[in-house]
């Protein structure tokens, strides 16, 4: 993870009116909630906080708001509601965290090596989960869970319960459940993907319910 300081500002007005105000003004609105947190709406820079997204991908990106007399508080970017035309982030959900408190997120699987089942020509490798369920303080988030698939055969299946996670994390999803397989060429239910592939980054913070988004 990467920590970055990003000026906010506590917004008095709430609204659809007051949000195309704020974005006419070059400000993002947002909000910052959490389990132990009382949402408060507040407002970034809408440039400087683009500019962060383009450099630290979401899943990597530690905020430490800088919210004037109330001080910094740590939080993760819990979900960016964008324009259903031109994509452009419209709205930023934060959600608090705690440097000494774990916190529940997903990230990407990443396949490392080429499974045996591939290599000879017979199978295909393919990733059915993802992206796995973790719980780890918020220093210690990974970019990715890397997932060892050299040994895997044709009909080879590499489950939760196979995968041994950094120090410090705890993986949430079942033991039982299916994260990589190879099947015969032409076989199984998903659409094969490439070894190596990193899947989409995602990262969906749940131990709380998000407040409803106000209406823009």
């Amino acid at each position: 993870m990467e920590q970055v300081s990003i000026a906010a500002t506590v917004r008095t007005e709430t609204g659809k009116g007051a949000a195309r105000k704020l974005r006419r003004q070059g400000m993002l609105p947002g909000i910052l909630y959490g389990r132990k947190t009382e949402p408060v709406p507040l407002a970034v820079d809408f440039h400087g906080f683009w500019k962060v997204l383009n450099r630290i991908p979401r899943s990597r990106l530690l905020c430490n708001l800088e919210l004037g007399d109330q001080g910094p508080r740590l939080a993760l970017v819990k979900d960016l509601q964008l324009h259903p035309v031109s994509d452009q982030i419209r709205h930023v959900d934060f959600y608090e965290v705690y440097m000494d408190e774990p916190v529940e997120t997903e990230v990407p699987v990443r396949t490392v090596g080429k499974a045996r089942g591939v290599e000879i020509g017979k199978g295909v490798l393919q990733v059915i989960r993802r992206t796995l369920r973790i719980s780890c303080l918020p220093t210690d988030i990974p970019d990715a869970l890397e997932v060892e698939v050299s040994a895997l055969d044709v009909g080879d299946a590499l489950h939760v319960s196979d995968i041994e996670p950094p120090a410090g994390i705890r993986l949430l999803d079942a033991p039982h459940l299916a994260v990589v397989t190879v099947s015969g060429a032409g076989g199984g239910m998903e659409e094969p993907a490439e070894e190596g592939e990193e899947a989409e980054e995602i990262l969906e913070e749940a131990p709380a319910e998000a407040p409803e988004a106000e209406e823009e």
